[in-house]
């Protein structure tokens, strides 16, 4: 696994150890979530010819192997995106009810003007924000800073990485994985 991957488990490992120690082992739930279907994933599937499920598969073993040769603690619960794709396009179907995202030609956008507060909770100003820094400039966001929260299936994608929705087949934007496999497997509210 890259390097850059090890400092979220490690510095995380480092306050579930601690909370643990403080609080107890029983009272405290340490989820973490595994990404098993995403744009680079199906790239590999594409490039190699195995199956989506292999490729990720053989990466979460690998990063498994890796964290555990940190010392880093297998958290209490690992989800998995592709098992939560009903909450994810739940949320997403709530977002666009509210306002907050639209359907576009390549699948749905949150709609990032659309929050007042958007950035308050990692403290990111948005006008300190650049446009095509983190997320794609697209002549189909109504904002350079929208992104997608569903991603409409390509031609040649496997069957396999796509899912039905409400706006056709595709399958999440990571932006949105973390919040419906939280609220499935936490619930409503999470402390950290």
């Amino acid at each position: 696994a890259h390097i850059g991957n090890a400092r979220p488990p490690v510095a995380f490992d480092v306050l579930f150890r601690l909370l643990r120690a403080k609080y107890g082992a029983d009272h405290v739930v340490y989820a973490s979530n595994i990404t098993d279907v995403d744009d680079k994933i199906i790239a590999a599937a594409a490039e190699t010819g195995r199956p989506v499920g292999e490729i990720t598969a053989l990466y979460e073993r690998i990063y498994k192997e890796d964290l555990a040769a940190l010392g880093v603690i297998e958290p209490n619960l690992r989800p998995h995106a592709t098992e939560h794709i009903g909450g994810m396009i739940d949320i997403i179907q709530t977002l666009v009810d509210k306002g907050h995202a639209y359907p576009g030609k390549d699948g749905v956008l949150f709609s990032v003007p659309s929050m007042a507060d958007y950035g308050k909770l990692s403290g990111r100003n948005r006008d300190d924000m650049i446009a095509g820094a983190r997320v794609e400039v697209d002549a189909g966001k109504k904002d350079p800073a929208d992104f997608a929260l569903w991603k409409a299936a390509k031609p040649g994608e496997p069957k396999e990485a796509r899912w039905d929705s409400p706006w056709g087949e595709g399958r999440p934007g990571w932006h949105i994985e973390c919040s419906a496999m939280a609220r499935a497997v936490l619930g409503e509210t999470i402390d950290i």
